[in-house]
């Protein structure tokens, strides 16, 4: 990542816990022109229909197939969420999703925002004018899709 993630999230959903085979996937939310690749090769693109939710599209490594990002319906390819567990860096979730189906031995500490679900608009903003400025103007910039 070429800057700071915008935001960062523990999601414990389903669909996060089938991609990453793990309890949950620490997602580092990034501009999509932000990623540089450092090994040689195309990432694969995988595309994941899992349950209900629309199709969404992650990639993975070209050398060792490991999950590098994914996409999220509501961004598309203007956002990635970058598998944060690949990182040199560790991060700390800002908040944690879909807690209703969080696995019984993962502790959410009580110090940071969680969410049986996705946030709502009825919940207070998860990010600053500074983070949301980023992300509007990275989905302003995306190419209209076909």
């Amino acid at each position: 990542m070429n800057s700071a993630p915008i935001f960062v999230n523990g999601c414990h959903c389903r669909v996060c816990q089938r991609e990453t085979g793990s309890a949950f996937a620490i997602n580092a939310m990034i501009e999509a022109d932000r990623l540089e690749i450092l090994t040689e090769g195309v990432p694969e693109i995988l595309v994941s229909r899992v349950g209900s939710v629309p199709p969404t599209s992650s990639a993975r490594c070209p050398r060792c197939g490991v999950g590098l990002w994914g996409t999220h319906p509501d961004f598309g390819e203007a956002i990635y969420f970058v598998r944060a567990g690949t990182l040199d860096e560790r991060v700390l979730p800002d908040a944690h999703f879909f807690t209703v189906t969080r696995h019984p031995l993962v502790h959410v500490p009580d110090d940071v925002p969680s969410f049986p679900g996705l946030p709502t608009p009825d919940d207070p903003p998860l990010w600053n004018d500074v983070a949301q400025g980023r992300i509007d103007a990275a989905l302003a910039a995306r190419l209209p899709e076909a």
